[in-house]
């Protein structure tokens, strides 16, 4: 239940504060709740990616959906992945899930060590 209420509570905040911080505020996000939330490193690991890479995945297709996919097809084109908006938006989420992925890590083993 911790492992679902840790995504969910993560995938708000980095909405949030997406909305008024830079991109990376996702690190941040999972930092933070990885850290209150005790959890095994693997599983900070993973409630982190998972939150972040179905909020990305959500939001790029959603921008991709507004604008008829040319952007996305142009900027695949320029990172020589082709006309492929699918694509894009997976890459897209991967990066993101592996920033707070490794954030919430992070916190966990912190929380190990401060723990000792």
């Amino acid at each position: 239940m911790k492992f679902f209420i840790s995504i969910i509570v993560t995938a708000l905040l980095a909405y949030v504060g997406g909305v008024y911080f830079p991109w990376w505020i996702i690190a941040v996000a999972g930092f933070v709740i990885a850290f209150l939330l005790p959890q095994a490193p693997f599983s900070a690991f993973l409630s982190g990616f998972i939150a972040v890479f179905l909020l990305w995945v959500v939001l790029a297709a959603l921008i991709n959906t507004a604008n008829g996919g040319i952007l996305a097809g142009r900027i695949g084109l320029l990172l020589g992945i082709g006309n492929s908006p699918v694509l894009l938006v997976l890459i897209t989420g991967l990066v993101g899930g592996i920033v707070a992925g490794f954030a919430a890590l992070g916190a966990a083993y912190l929380r190990l060590r401060a723990n000792k």
